[in-house]
């Protein structure tokens, strides 16, 4: 099928004429490539084609360039989407697929250019508090019903979308469309955990059921138990760990805390989406949502108690209960690992890795199809209360600059909605598994293989969804602020510093670049204005984030997990 379709667009460009574009492609499309896996019906999905193949014409030609970074979805976009709607439509689509901090650079240095670099971007909705401040992007709301109402499609169906309320301002309008979105969850080997050999010995070594962790301590029990545990009765060998991580000083270690490690254990305030007025990355805001401080003495948590806590856990962890090679690895590295057969559980798991974690023939993989391995709600640290973010949603989102120019932003906004629409949506699902409609997830094909999915259907047909978001509008310039993360983490995690004199450096730097930012004005009203220092203890003082240090640890708490997944059904 992409054979064909590519041919098609370049016999008509060797005779010097611009792609055909027509439905006589669009049904070879839904013929051979969609082959009725969609949550429309035939005639609706020709209808859908129809409106593409009329809404471009007056683009036929056009070339334009998109980016998004490298995963699974976007492979799909770029190799198999595009070249269809190039086919389809006429115009020349160069889906780029790139890293995840080069796609933030290149934003970056278009905002700060003008220069016309890419017609759209797939960028993170974590860059909502920037994009909301800056107003350098144009915000979809006005878009659709203005400027581009003639080729915005009448049935996109916002109401369908589950992310975007990740992606709307403070000022109520939407500036991003999510593309894909996927979760950090638990994982774990629900073999293991079922063996009964491995229930009697935790039961007797710690005095609980083992199960799904509900508190970090009962994480930390589970980690210690399979560490170096015997599994040959279960025909498993080499050597087991009990947990996998990561900590290579690069810009994947900064996404690896500010995606909610320190929610996650409870460092912030209260809460949905982020908390309020403390968020994940310990920024305070005002009433008026201007950030005015990072550090606590002035507000903020970065350096708080809970933080420095988040951080020493997960070093110890990496240390006592990880693969040594883990040390030195980064987020790509470290996501096959589980895959591999020896890790028992994995806090911090992001479910854009199942795709590649359901291939046959995997030492996770049962015979029949079915995975050995299961996922769950991340469990909470002690600084954790009910009502709290509890994990990270990230939601990858179409966003059209100001500085491209309308017709070019137009054509791009016609190809950014070809992939997202319903008629596409549930084959690109199935492809990437991460969903974006829920009629993608509430579909008869996702009910089907739901079983093959380690429990990734019933999270997110689940309420507990609701409690894993990105990063939230108190972060007024994510390119400038997320770099300033994985430096000073890098710094605690390699024994550089110590996880308070590494968070200390990072709260002080996270408000220098607010202090710029006031200094400058240029985000006005809704810019930084920051507090006046204070002792530290008056705001340890008050209720909220930052929160006093708490000695001990909580309870250890599991919870059975088919238990679980009945909780969420009924």
């Amino acid at each position: 099928m992409r054979r064909l379709l590519m041919s098609t667009a370049a016999a008509s460009l060797c005779f010097g004429m611009p792609a055909f574009a027509g439905m006589e492609e669009a049904m070879e499309f839904l013929d051979s490539e969609i082959g009725g896996l969609s949550v429309l019906t035939r005639e609706e999905q020709e209808a859908e084609m129809q409106w593409f193949v009329d809404a471009a014409a007056p683009f036929q030609g056009m070339e334009i360039k998109v980016v998004s970074e490298t995963i699974t979805t976007h492979e799909y976009e770029s190799q198999v989407l595009a070249p269809a709607f190039t086919a389809i439509t006429g115009i020349q689509v160069t889906h780029d697929l790139i890293g995840e901090g080069d796609v933030v650079e290149r934003l970056q240095t278009q905002m700060q250019s003008g220069e016309n670099i890419y017609d759209a971007y797939i960028n993170d909705s974590d860059l909502i508090g920037t994009h909301w401040r800056y107003q350098q992007v144009r915000n979809l709301t006005d878009w659709m019903a203005d400027e581009g109402s003639d080729v915005t499609l009448p049935t996109l169906d916002l109401e369908d979308f589950i992310g975007t309320s990740f992606t709307t301002g403070p000022d109520g309008k939407l500036y991003q469309l999510p593309d894909q979105q996927f979760a950090n969850l638990y994982w774990f080997r629900y073999d293991w955990f079922n063996d009964e050999k491995n229930q009697a010995d935790f039961k007797a070594a710690y005095g609980y059921d083992l199960g799904v962790p509900v508190t970090w301590s009962a994480y930390e029990d589970i980690a210690e138990f399979f560490t170096g545990r015997d599994l040959s009765h279960l025909g498993v060998e080499g050597q087991i760990f009990g947990n996998m991580d990561y900590g290579k000083k690069d810009p994947s270690l900064g996404w690896r805390y500010t995606d909610a490690w320190m929610s996650m254990a409870g460092m912030g305030d209260k809460g949905e989406p982020n908390g309020l007025p403390v968020d994940e990355w310990g920024i305070r805001v005002n009433e008026q949502s201007q950030p005015v401080g990072s550090c606590v003495a002035r507000g903020g948590a970065t350096n708080s108690p809970a933080a420095v806590y988040a951080i020493d856990k997960a070093k110890e962890w990496l240390e006592k209960y990880s693969p040594p090679a883990a040390a030195g690895m980064n987020f790509a590295e470290a996501g096959a690992v589980p895959a591999q057969g020896n890790i028992a559980q994995q806090m911090f798991w992001y479910t854009a890795f199942t795709a590649n974690m359901v291939e046959p023939g995997l030492p996770v993989m049962n015979e029949d199809g079915t995975p050995k391995w299961r996922m769950a709600p991340s469990p909470h640290g002690k600084y954790w209360e009910e009502g709290m973010k509890v994990g990270y949603q990230d939601a990858g989102s179409w966003t059209l600059m100001k500085s491209t120019p309308v017709d070019r932003a137009k054509a791009a906004w016609l190809y950014a909605q070809f992939v997202v629409s319903k008629t596409v949506d549930l084959k690109k699902s199935d492809v990437g598994l991460t969903f974006i409609r829920e009629s993608t997830i509430n579909s008869d094909h996702f009910s089907d293989r739901a079983p093959r999915l380690g429990g990734l259907i019933e999270f997110y047909r689940s309420p507990a969804r609701l409690a894993w978001s990105p990063t939230g509008t108190n972060v007024p310039d994510y390119p400038k602020l997320a770099q300033l993360w994985w430096q000073n983490i890098g710094d605690a995690l390699s024994g550089e510093k110590s996880s308070q004199e590494a968070l200390d450096s990072l709260c002080e730097e996270q408000e220098r670049v607010l202090q710029r930012l006031e200094r400058a004005g240029i985000m006005g009203d809704i810019g930084p204005k920051l507090n006046d220092e204070q002792d530290p203890e008056y705001w340890l003082s008050q209720p909220g984030a930052p929160k006093a240090a708490i000695d001990g640890e909580e309870e250890p708490i599991t919870v059975a997990y088919d238990e679980l997944i009945k909780s969420w059904n009924q």
